[in-house]
C-alpha cells in the first residue's frame, strides 16, 4: 500500500522544493542578470548530475544511461520546452503584464491544459475525478493567489499569449517525458534535457551578458548582496534543478500527465506558508480556504486511480 503512494510523495516533495524557487530567484535576480543566473544555476546542476550518474550507474533512480541516437529528438524536444522555452516565455510574461499576481495566476494554469494534451498526445485516460479534482484545486489556487491583491489590470494582452505559450511548453515537456523509453532513469532524463537547455542558453548569455558578467563577478563576489544571491543560486542548483526535477520525473513516469501536473496547484500554497513562517506575511481566511480546496481537489483527482506501471 505504501509503495502506491511513493510517486505521489516524490511529486509533493518536488513541489515543496519548487515552492521556494520563486523566493530564491527573486533574491538572486536582485543582483544577477537573468541569463547569468540561469547559466550559474544549470551549469553546476548538469555537472552534479553527471558525477552522481557515473557513481550510481546501477541505480534505477540515479543511474546515467548512454543515450541512443534514435531517442535524441525526444531529449532535444524536452530540453527545448523546459527549462529553455518556458523560462524565456515566463520572463517576458512578467515584463508584459502590469500585475505580477495576474502573471503568476496565468502561469499556474498547467493543470487545466494537462488533460487535453494527455488525451490527445499520449492517449491517457482522463477520468471525471481527474477533471473535477483539477477544477476544485484550481479554484483554490486562484483564491490563494488573487485574494488580497490590489492590482488586477492585465495590461498588455500580448503577455496573456506569452503566459499561455509558457504553460503549453511546460505541459508539453511532461508529455514528452512520458514518451521517453522506460530504460532511462529519471536522472538520465533530467541530465540530458538540462544539458540541451544549457546549450540553448549559453549563446544568448554570451551575446547579452557574458563579457560584462565575466568582468564584474570577480569584483563583486565578496559583497554581501552577491553572496546572498549566490547562496540562492546554490539552492536552485541542488534542490530545484536536480532533486526536484528528478523526483517529479520519477513521479510523472509512475502516474500520469494529468495527475502529476495537478500538483502544480499546490506550489502557491507552500510558497504562502513559507512567506508566513519566515517573512511574517499574514494570510486572510480566503487564502486558507484556497489551500483547503487545493488539497481537497488533489485528493479527488487521485481518487480511485491506479498507478500506471512503466
Amino acid at each position: 500500500m505504501m509503495r502506491r503512494w511513493i510517486p505521489t510523495i516524490a511529486i509533493v516533495v518536488a513541489m515543496i522544493f519548487w515552492s521556494v524557487s520563486g523566493i530564491a530567484i527573486k533574491h538572486a535576480l536582485a543582483v544577477l542578470p537573468p541569463f547569468t543566473m540561469i547559466v550559474l544555476r544549470f551549469t553546476p546542476a548538469v555537472l552534479l548530475m553527471l558525477v552522481i550518474g557515473m557513481l550510481c550507474r546501477k541505480s534505477d533512480l540515479f543511474g546515467l544511461q548512454r543515450l541512443d541516437k534514435k531517442d535524441i529528438p525526444l531529449f532535444v524536444a524536452a530540453g527545448f520546452c523546459q527549462p529553455f522555452l518556458y523560462y524565456l516565455l515566463e520572463t517576458f510574461t512578467y515584463r508584459a503584464l502590469n500585475s505580477p499576481t495576474i502573471a503568476e495566476a496565468l502561469l499556474s494554469t498547467s493543470p487545466l491544459l494537462s488533460p487535453l494534451f494527455a488525451a490527445l498526445i499520449v492517449r491517457e485516460k482522463v477520468t471525471r475525478n481527474n477533471v473535477l479534482g483539477i477544477l476544485i484545486s484550481t479554484v483554490g489556487m486562484y483564491l490563494l493567489i488573487l485574494v488580497g491583491s490590489e492590482h488586477f489590470a492585465i495590461g498588455n494582452y500580448f503577455g496573456v499569449l506569452l503566459a499561455f505559450l509558457a504553460v503549453t511548453a511546460a505541459v508539453m515537456d511532461t508529455v514528452i517525458i512520458r514518451k521517453i523509453p522506460a530504460k532511462y532513469s529519471p536522472l538520465s532524463i533530467i541530465f540530458y534535457a538540462q544539458t540541451v537547455s544549457l546549450l540553448f542558453f549559453l549563446p544568448i548569455w554570451l551575446f547579452k551578458e557574458g563579457p560584462e558578467t565575466i568582468y564584474q563577478l570577480p569584483i563583486t563576489i565578496y559583497q554581501s548582496e552577491m553572496q546572498v544571491a549566490l547562496w540562492c543560486v546554490a539552492y536552485l542548483t541542488v534542490f530545484a534543478s536536480v532533486v526536484a526535477f528528478v523526483l517529479f520525473c520519477y513521479g510523472l513516469r509512475k502516474t500520469s500527465v494529468t495527475q502529476a501536473n495537478a500538483f502544480n496547484n499546490i506550489r502557491p500554497a507552500f510558497t504562502a506558508l513559507w512567506m508566513l513562517l519566515f517573512f511574517g506575511e499574514q494570510l486572510p481566511m480566503a487564502k486558507w480556504i484556497g489551500m483547503i480546496l487545493i488539497i481537497f481537489g488533489l485528493f479527488v483527482c487521485q481518487k480511485q486511480e491506479k498507478m500506471s506501471k512503466s
